[in-house]
């Protein structure tokens, strides 16, 4: 087995404990698994159109277009929620079928990259070197997966 593959199984394997708990960030299964097909598709939506969008953004779409409550920003746990649901999109919907992180679509509101938990998870999927990261290797993987999301969906 190649780094590579035993990073992203110790990923998938983080991830499924996460999803498969009876309760993972006060939500359970019957939450995540519409939460993670409808943000799926709207970031689907958003590559077809070549655009990036918000956590705010998404954050009233899944409400609108699921019936769930809202993701409270302003509580650290409710922070992590949403990055534990981008995770899933990624690694358990998305990555297996294009390869590529559709989470790197989603920026904070006022900002012009992905967080760190996008950042995080590269690493632990291999994509990126362990450890410090320079702001240049940001931005340059970043940009190669927006760029790679447009042209898989546009």
């Amino acid at each position: 087995m190649t780094v590579i593959q035993g990073a992203l199984n110790r990923a998938l394997g983080a991830m499924k404990v996460m999803a498969t708990s009876a309760m993972a960030f006060g939500r359970d299964q019957a939450d995540w698994d519409p939460l993670t097909a409808a943000g799926e598709q709207f970031l689907i939506e958003r590559a077809r159109l070549g655009k990036l969008t918000s956590y705010t953004e998404l954050n009233a779409v899944l409400e609108r277009r699921t019936g769930l409550r809202r993701f409270d920003f302003e509580l650290q746990a409710e922070r992590a929620a949403m990055g534990h649901l981008l995770g899933l999109i990624v690694v358990e919907r998305n990555r297996p079928v294009t390869g590529l992180m559709i989470s790197a679509l989603v920026i904070y509101l006022d900002g012009n990259d992905a967080g760190s938990g996008f950042y995080k998870l590269a690493q632990e999927l291999g994509e990126l070197p362990l450890g410090p990261l320079s702001s240049r290797a940001k931005e340059e993987f970043w940009i190669g997966q927006v760029k790679s999301l447009y042209a898989y969906y546009g």
